[in-house]
């Protein structure tokens, strides 16, 4: 991001760390769910003694690599949840998008662009934690951008709404 001169950051508006903590529970249920279905099979085969050592072995291998890829897509989709920012300035908007690691955007819309900002929260989860989605709509072309998994969005919007208002003032 560069920033013209007499332009400084107001507001980085990023993710909330909520999402990331349910999107880690369900990697945590996930594999729960596998090693009891692990458990289950091997205590299976072991009373039938349909297995030997070795395949015992192999048996926990492959348990162990599934494990790992589970845990790997739980860190890849950590990183594009938090990959997405909103920086205000004085002047502009800056939208870094992550869609997934090999799909990124930046958008930069300038202020006085902005028509409409609004939230919504949706769900009691939303509700319990003060989680919701913030949009903004430009002039002209009629874009939307959203942002979605805000803390507070009610005060970002408000903040938002404001800087906008004074860079049309201006």
């Amino acid at each position: 991001m560069s920033l013209e001169e007499g332009e400084y950051v107001e507001l980085m508006v990023t993710r909330s760390k909520v999402g990331l903590i349910l999107l880690w529970v369900m990697v945590l249920i996930v594999m729960a769910l596998l090693g009891i279905v692990f458990a289950i099979a091997i205590g299976s085969l072991t009373r039938t003694r349909a297995i030997n050592a070795q395949t015992m072995a192999y048996f926990w291998l492959f348990a162990a690599c599934i494990s790992v890829i589970i845990m790997g897509i739980g860190l890849a989709a950590s990183k594009v949840y938090l990959g997405n920012k909103l920086f205000i300035t004085n002047k502009r908007l800056f939208y870094y998008k992550v869609d997934s690691l090999f799909t990124k955007s930046v958008n930069v819309i300038d202020l006085s662009r902005i028509e409409d900002v609004s939230f919504k929260q949706n769900g009691i989860l939303d509700h319990m934690f003060s989680i919701g989605t913030i949009r903004m709509s430009t002039v002209g072309d009629e874009t939307t951008y959203t942002f979605k998994y805000v803390d507070t969005p009610k005060d970002e919007m408000d903040l938002i709404a404001h800087l906008v208002h004074n860079q049309k003032a201006k």
